[in-house]
């Protein structure tokens, strides 16, 4: 089976996933951030079209990965887990990521 995901992204995400417990039953457990490098890159998850991908936190491509996702029904979650990154990590500029997304008008419905 042919994957467009890297496969240092595939061992990140069965990394993610290794703490669930097994398979992936409930999307409420799904983690569309894995965040790299102390904040400055991130793989993005897409849940719509089943890539993951490596982007800049402060570059328009994770600004629009966000934005389909969260146009897709996700932003609520995206922003906990975005608001909970910076509660773990908050020198790694989650809060100013979030904050850049708020600008950009993505959270908006």
């Amino acid at each position: 089976m042919a994957s467009n995901t890297s496969k240092t992204a595939r061992a990140s995400v069965r990394a993610g996933q290794a703490g669930q417990g097994g398979a992936l039953s409930v999307l409420g457990e799904f983690k569309y951030l894995i965040p790299l490098n102390g904040g400055k890159h991130a793989y993005v998850r897409n849940l719509t079209n089943g890539k993951t991908v490596h982007v800049r936190t402060d570059s328009d491509a994770f600004v629009e990965e966000v934005r389909q996702l969260a146009g897709a029904g996700h932003a609520a979650k995206i922003r906990a887990e975005i608001s909970g990154l910076a509660t773990a990590f908050p020198g790694d500029g989650w809060d100013t990521a979030e904050k850049r997304l708020v600008e950009a008008g993505v959270f908006t419905a």
